[in-house]
């Protein structure tokens, strides 16, 4: 590939739309209390009304509302009380006007009640007369049968992420286990003559391989179970062979290092020299990230990323971090939505058109309003990363943006 053929960049929309052609992973069973931030395979119908029964949501007495109409402080409704409702037990009793039964928070409603008086705003007098002092709506402190979710209403989404709070509609469903998407296996290949493992000191020419660890934790937090292979040195024959293996075991291969035009870099004829391989993009017009490969082998994507480590974590979070979650399963929708938030940027930006340039934000907050404040430094220095929540995009046909703009900024 020449340099003008590399110079022939590739939009970050389009590349997320060459993307598109990889399958998501397979599913799996898995007991509910494994399946916090799993991917719902499939959609969860009701199979029941959620509640069965109506039920009260305060500790008091349940009664007919119309009995405590003008009830007052001064001109308290009297009732008489006609039994109690035990946790966990069907009434035995109905409730007639002017009647009370005891009642528990959760505990079902017996028959002819429709509300629940607060126990606030009662008095025993005796066991068998109460004395109501505020006046009590229909449905009051009660949630209805269903009114949580119907018999065969979809409640979750294929595709949605499992929280804890899915995981508790779900045990109220009665569901043990749950279909979810198994979690993408991503190899991890740094490359280059100059990478050495961290746990050795380098000479002054040679780099320690922070790029595997930095990759293996933002795998992870996209869902993903990350496979680090070593460290393939400037040799055809060897990072074939690395490659080979990842595609053997993985979803996904990342190859830190080698995607930018130099007499040593390997890494576009090893990819083309793999099992029905494409070349889809060879540069992408961002900042920093430009010199990004993505290739496809036996279906499965294959990531070419800049060796410096901030250059690799922003194309990450923009790029791959996407086209992993989509193939863990996670829905289109909710992509955007689980990693971004609103600001207004604190200062001036400026830009170069013709390119999408990504720029690192803290959040500050003041005066009730979030701003982004942008990270200032070579681009090279992973203290920007560190110091940063979040990326900030500026147009490419913008030449910058002015302070006090409202700004996505893209969470880390």
């Amino acid at each position: 590939m020449t340099d003008k053929e590399f110079f022939k960049v590739t939009s970050l929309r389009t590349v997320l739309e060459l993307a598109r052609i990889f399958p998501c992973v397979a599913e799996e069973i898995l007991p509910l209390n494994q399946c916090v931030g799993r991917i719902l395979s499939r959609d969860i119908v009701s199979p029941i009304n959620l509640p069965e029964f109506n039920r009260a949501t305060m500790d008091g007495y349940a009664v007919q509302a119309r009995s405590t109409f003008g009830a007052s402080d001064s001109m308290p409704a009297l009732f008489r009380i006609v039994g109690a409702v035990e946790m966990g037990e069907v009434p035995t009793v109905s409730v007639q006007p002017g009647e009370a039964v005891r009642i528990a928070t959760g505990g079902m409603l017996p028959d002819g009640a429709d509300s629940v008086v607060m126990i606030e705003h009662t008095q025993a007098l005796d066991e068998h007369t109460l004395e109501v002092f505020k006046s009590a709506a229909p449905l009051q402190h009660v949630i209805e049968i269903g009114e949580d979710f119907g018999t065969e209403e979809q409640i979750l989404a294929k595709g949605s992420r499992i929280r804890p709070q899915e995981m508790g509609v779900l045990a109220a469903l009665g569901q043990t286990h749950v279909a979810v998407y198994k979690q993408p296996t991503v190899a991890v290949i740094s490359s280059g003559d100059e990478i050495v493992p961290i746990e050795q000191t380098p000479s002054l020419s040679q780099l320690r391989d922070v790029n595997a660890h930095t990759l293996s934790g933002l795998i992870r937090l996209s869902g993903g179970i990350p496979r680090y292979l070593g460290i393939a040195r400037d040799n055809f024959d060897e990072l074939y062979g690395f490659c080979k293996d990842a595609l053997a075991q993985a979803d996904m291969v990342l190859i830190s290092g080698g995607s930018s035009v130099g007499s040593r870099d390997f890494t576009i004829d090893v990819i083309e020299a793999l099992p029905e391989a494409e070349i889809l993009v060879h540069g992408v017009s961002i900042s920093p990230g430009k010199p990004t490969i993505l290739a496809s082998s036996e279906q499965k994507p294959i990531w070419g990323l800049p060796g410096q480590v901030t250059s690799t974590m922003v194309v990450f979070h923009v790029m791959v971090r996407p086209v992993l979650e989509k193939m863990g399963g996670l829905s289109e929708d909710r992509l955007a939505r689980e990693h971004e938030v609103s600001a207004v940027l604190s200062r001036n930006l400026a830009s170069v058109q013709g390119r999408e340039d990504y720029v690192r934000v803290r959040l500050v907050r003041q005066e009730n309003q979030t701003y982004a404040e942008p990270i200032l430094g070579k681009s090279g220095l992973i203290h920007t990363m560190v110091k940063a929540d979040g990326l900030i995009k500026i147009d490419m046909n913008s030449e910058g943006l002015d302070k006090g703009t409202p700004v996505k900024v893209v969470l880390f």
